[in-house]
């Protein structure tokens, strides 16, 4: 959510700036300043009626001291308080309305993120690593996985729907393996703190990070008939992470939180029909491990480059050629000020995809959810900025590990980062 005074003193500004993520707000942030307008108007009238009956209960009780009748008084107070009482009724119905309207808005973009329209104006910060020269035509992950016996798209189908993958022996081992190690990288090396959260939130939580309202058609969410409570299925471990302090005031001198979690994620993929079809690069189901960091807004951006070099050294040490890639205004998530996209190299499909996105989502996100710190030095409260990134897609990572370390046999290598967590093995073979 936007600070509502950067609205009323900068109006032209902002839209200036939201202009460039390809979106048209003039006219939501007219009405939202009209409601604000109302809103501050109707603040006024309570108060000097608050005052007045104030006043009224004083003169009543100054009457009753001396003997006097106070009929008259006791009247007034009792029509000033029912008109208070309509005001109010008022005011928390415009209040809803202007939140509702508020959290239309997108996140500002950092000045320092490119201006452009779509991924095609994305800027490659830097690579690393070669492609490898293939001897042979290289096959991609879903035709070696089935030939391995370790990914089973059919019966996943059978079982739920299309989109949804069973991994076999060693394929179930190898997600678990790569989930294993990137928990000790990012808990002994990085220094996160291991978190696990519940994966079914409420709908309070879903809109402090943004996926409220926005975004609902692209939830699962579950109901309880008994309650009638909706609880949502996260789409990633962001949510319930950021969403651990909400309504927190916290100590400088605790920040940065780094936190890391691994969660299963669900995403209903609306309006991607069509799209990556084949294989479990687009899923309703996915693991991922996920880093999420509350900082002061000095430190945000030193705080986005070091989450972002401690997502690249998963794929360093996993030994997968990717670049970092800055989204530019236009490919921006609504939440984000700024994004970098690290893209692993996939032989089988010839092209680099996108593996994790590191984000500063800056106050936008715990304005939301009332996230704030004490400054050490004493003075005012101030919102905390909070970021996130996905250290990594285990999915995808497995689908980069299966295609970059295949050989013309179909067996497929296991790097070497990985085979303490696979007991030795160097090798997974086709079935016979």
């Amino acid at each position: 959510m936007l600070d509502l005074r950067l609205l009323r003193e900068q109006p032209e500004a902002v839209a200036a700036r939201l202009a460039t993520r390809g979106v048209a707000v003039e006219p939501l942030i007219r009405e939202i300043l009209a409601l604000d307008g109302e809103r501050r108007a109707l603040l006024r009238d309570v108060e000097a009626l608050r005052a007045e009956r104030n006043r009224a209960s004083e003169a009543i009780g100054q009457a009753r001291r001396r003997g006097e009748d106070a009929t008259a008084e006791q009247a007034r107070v009792r029509e000033v308080a029912d008109r208070i009482k309509a005001l109010e009724a008022r005011l928390r119905a415009l209040e809803a309305r202007l939140e509702a309207l508020q959290l239309e808005l997108p996140n500002l973009p950092h000045p320092s993120v490119p201006v452009g329209r779509g991924a095609e104006d994305n800027r490659v910060v830097r690579t690393w690593g070669t492609p490898r020269a293939f001897g042979f035509p290289p096959r991609p992950h879903e035709e070696l996985g089935e030939a391995l016996g370790i990914l089973d798209f059919e019966r996943a189908a059978k079982i739920a729907k299309t989109r949804f993958t069973v991994l076999w022996g060693v394929g179930a081992r190898l997600e678990r393996a790569l989930v294993q190690f990137m928990l000790d990288l990012h808990t002994r090396e990085h220094g996160y703190t291991e978190v696990w959260t519940p994966h079914l939130v409420s709908a309070a939580t879903m809109t402090s990070t943004g996926q409220l309202p926005r975004f609902e058609e692209q939830l699962f969410k579950t109901q309880e008939p008994d309650e009638n409570r909706t609880l949502y299925l996260i789409p990633t471990a962001e949510v319930p992470l950021t969403a651990l302090h909400g309504g927190e005031l916290l100590p400088e001198a605790t920040l940065p939180r780094r936190y890391v979690a691994f969660t299963p994620c669900y995403r209903r993929e609306a309006g991607t029909y069509g799209q990556d079809t084949k294989g479990m690069l687009r899923q309703h189901q996915f693991d991922k491990v996920e880093l999420v960091k509350i900082t002061t807004p000095a430190s945000s951006y030193d705080e986005l480059e070091t989450m972002t070099r401690d997502a690249e050294e998963v794929l360093r040490r996993l030994e997968l050629p990717y670049r970092v890639v800055e989204l530019c205004t236009g490919d921006l998530g609504f939440a984000a000020a700024k994004t970098y996209d690290l893209e692993v190299w996939l032989p089988g499909q010839a092209r680099y995809r996108e593996i994790s996105s590191c984000s500063n989502c800056e106050a936008f996100q715990a304005r939301r959810a009332g996230i704030r710190f004490r400054p050490t030095g004493g003075g005012k409260a101030d919102y905390c900025h909070t970021l996130n990134g996905s250290g990594l897609a285990v999915g995808r990572t497995l689908i980069a590990v299966l295609e970059n370390y295949q050989e013309a046999d179909g067996s497929v290598v296991v790097p070497r980062a990985l085979r303490p967590y696979m007991d030795g093995l160097e090798r997974i073979t086709p079935r016979r």
